[in-house]
């Protein structure tokens, strides 16, 4: 079985040309990508110990090692930092360490106070592994009708993996599930993530399992979705990280073309009547009402 240290090293590995290093092209006929012998050369590590890696029979590299194999591999500043965590995510799930533990789904109250300044905006608290911890009016009115809010502790990326609506709700779904499943490889915690991807791995099969064990960073798009009235939009997401330890941070939703930013713009309308209503007849004082779920 392997591990996300060693299967990023591998699809890395798979990924490089050569020459691009200054080594001799891959002759024809043979398999693209850097040999284990040119990477374990550049790491100065053994080929056998690299291959323990990659295959993960060896879950506990050193600091240094990883650091040469960062070296080996030229990755950037961002990369590095996602082997670094990659590799505490391996230690994790040595044998013999306690048993992971989901994260807390607990929200701060000054989190929930910056939710609410963000309304009408469809905005919502998650975190890396797609859980749906409070989210604005605005959020509710677009993803209701999806059924993601439906159960009493939503999660994007369980959504995404084991309900069949979301594939009609996503229209650009293989790449939405591309991002979610490495965002599990971020955190909250190596623990978290260990935790959450044993356990959608029953749940959501070889979707989601040739997914979660690439490692390699998917690009970003705006988010395609389908609403039932009214039809295709397209959304930006701006994060905005909060302060540790929780792992936690707010996605806003912005609309990203003309028939959207219309859709966005009836939407508050219609939520701003309601809350108008509520506080005309005594039964709210008119503010925005955000779902936290616990």
């Amino acid at each position: 079985m392997g591990t996300p240290l060693g299967d990023f090293v591998r699809a890395k590995r798979d990924s490089i040309r050569p020459e691009s290093l200054g080594l001799a092209a891959v002759p024809r006929g043979r398999a693209p990508g850097l040999r284990r012998i040119d990477l374990a050369g550049r790491a100065g590590i053994s080929v056998e110990y690299l291959t323990r890696i990659e295959q993960g029979r060896d879950r506990n590299p050193s600091p240094a090692v990883v650091n040469a194999l960062a070296d080996g591999l030229s990755l950037d500043q961002g990369e590095r930092a996602h082997l670094r965590h990659l590799a505490k995510i391996t230690t994790a799930n040595c044998p013999g360490r306690t048993r992971p533990e989901p994260p807390p789904r607990e929200v701060r109250p000054t989190v929930l106070a910056t939710l609410r300044l963000l309304a009408p905006a469809p905005a919502y608290v998650t975190n890396r592994l797609g859980d749906v911890l409070a989210h604005t009016p605005g959020f509710a009115a677009l993803l209701a009708p999806s059924g993601l809010l439906d159960t009493p502790a939503p999660n994007l990326t369980r959504y995404v993996f084991t309900d069949p609506r979301a594939r009609a709700t996503f229209p650009d779904w293989d790449r939405l599930a591309d991002e979610l499943a490495f965002d599990i490889g971020l955190g909250p915690s190596a623990s978290a993530s260990a935790w959450f991807a044993s356990v959608l791995e029953a749940e959501a099969g070889p979707e989601f399992t040739r997914r979660v064990h690439r490692h390699l960073p998917p690009p970003r798009h705006p988010l395609h979705l389908a609403h039932p009235e009214d039809g295709a939009l397209l959304w930006h997401r701006e994060h905005l990280e909060l302060s540790p330890p929780e792992g936690q941070f707010i996605v806003v939703l912005l609309p990203a073309d003309a028939t959207t930013e219309r859709v966005a713009e009836r939407l508050a309308e219609g939520l701003a009547e309601r809350a108008a209503e509520r506080a005309a007849d005594g039964s709210g004082r008119g503010r925005p009402h955000l779902r936290a779920v616990n």
